[in-house]
């Protein structure tokens, strides 16, 4: 079997290697000349823990190729993928169709043979008939059959989500397109994955419906941490007595500074607005949407208080930029937010990353960047964890101090706001130990 991935951006790069670990022969297009050029070479243009491998195995095998020639990549194929980003699209908060729209004009007329175009970017309801509408228009007499296949990758863990993923939903309208697809996926047959087949643009909501109950879940336990910070609770205490119930379980029961990254922001948004345009408005979304936003903005507001509203001429370390550990990608990331809230009050960040840092200097100014989470914490007045990467767990808390100036009551202030600290072991070790919805 012969595929192409239209978009060689994390879903076409990941799934194209991970089609071709399946036998497949796939080739990758992009009309970015340099990055199809570094692909060549292996080099990868993302951090995704493995991907580099995979691809060089593949690559080196002669199943995965990259190149910018789309017509010949099509004309070879049995299935073309559409992978290409849908960011929200700004002023109304829905998705930017643009580059799906332009892959499927770009396609059509090398259309030669039965071929089934899958639609493997998130896409609103209705996209796969809008897509199969233009291709008609561009090529009348192309044989072709629409899908939708939306991906359910976690950044950092994507891989493995591939090869073992809880479910693949394939929406089809024909059964040429349905077998194409089970073909495919012939190899989840033998770890007895679930296969759901629906239609077009149920397969679409599924991909938003499933991210935005996640996302509302990160958000549900964030408002109950806040609650416990107001009346003394622990958080944790309450997320395990909900996560013991298996109708609700412990995944994503996590409080922090709120979810970012390239989906739940773009997919609620995208939800939120297809819901008000048919009239049924999923007003649960939207208030997570606001939520998400205030508790960014609350976070900041944790640490300056923290800091006794005196933030100028200190010093602080920031251990953490991604919006989640095992990525570089600092999408909608809380630092985002907090970072320029705390520069406002006039601190200076001295921070670190172990993937982030190249792609936060993109987003952010004026930072102090270091080799590593010891040399951040040299001469600061406070320590920040932003995002829970491992080596960030079992932190030398003696050597931590070595490098802070104390508080007026002679403790080290030391703000978690991923709580992978237990907090009466901090304050034992002379730390002033803030968390989120810890006591």
């Amino acid at each position: 079997m012969r595929i192409t991935i239209i978009g060689s951006g994390y879903v076409g790069l990941v799934s194209g290697a991970c089609f071709s670990e399946f036998g497949v022969d796939v080739t990758c297009v992009d009309n970015d000349a340099d990055k199809v050029a570094r692909l060549q070479r292996g080099e990868i243009p993302i951090f995704e823990p493995g991907l580099d491998l995979l691809v060089e195995r593949n690559s080196s095998a002669g199943r995965l190729h990259f190149t910018t020639s789309l017509a010949e990549a099509v004309r070879q194929s049995e299935l073309v993928f559409i992978a290409v980003g849908t960011p929200e699209r700004r002023g109304d908060g829905a998705a930017d169709l643009n580059y799906v729209f332009a892959a499927a004009r770009q396609l059509a007329p090398h259309i030669k043979k039965f071929t089934t175009i899958v639609t493997k970017s998130t896409v609103p309801v209705g996209t796969g008939a809008q897509v199969a509408a233009i291709i008609r228009e561009s090529n009348p007499e192309a044989d072709f059959a629409m899908a939708s296949n939306p991906e359910f990758l976690r950044e950092g863990s994507a891989i493995e989500d591939f090869m073992r993923p809880d479910r693949v939903v394939i929406g089809v309208e024909e059964s040429r397109a349905e077998a194409a697809l089970r073909s495919l996926y012939r190899p989840l047959f033998l770890i007895e994955t679930p296969i759901l087949v629906t239609n077009i643009v149920t397969a679409e909501l599924t991909k938003y419906a499933a991210n935005a109950f996640l996302a509302t879940k990160i958000m549900f336990i964030n408002q109950i941490a806040n609650l416990c910070e107001a009346v003394g609770a622990d958080v944790h205490a309450v997320a395990k007595g909900m996560g013991l119930d298996r109708r609700i379980g412990g995944k994503f029961l996590h409080p922090g500074p709120g979810y970012g990254g390239s989906c739940f922001p773009k997919d609620t948004s995208a939800l939120a607005r297809t819901a008000a345009q048919h009239g049924e408005p999923v007003t649960i979304v939207e208030s997570v949407i606001a939520a998400n936003a205030k508790q960014k903005a609350r976070m900041a507001e944790k640490i300056i208080q923290a800091m006794d509203d005196r933030l100028q001429g200190t010093t602080i370390a920031i251990l953490g930029l991604t919006f989640k550990p095992n990525t570089d990608d600092m999408r909608d990331a809380p630092a985002l937010t907090i970072l320029p809230a705390l520069q406002e009050k006039g601190a200076r960040l001295q921070v670190y990353d172990p993937e982030g840092m190249a792609a936060a200097r993109r987003y952010l100014s004026g930072l102090h960047y270091c080799n590593n989470a010891y040399e951040a914490c040299q001469n600061v007045d406070a320590v920040i964890i932003l995002t829970e990467w491992n080596q960030f767990r079992n932190l030398d808390l003696p050597r931590l101090q070595s490098g802070m100036r104390p508080r007026l009551d002679g403790r080290y202030l030391f703000c978690d706001l991923r709580n992978i600290y237990v907090p009466e072991t901090m304050r034992q070790a002379g730390f002033h130990y803030v968390g989120v919805g810890r006591v």
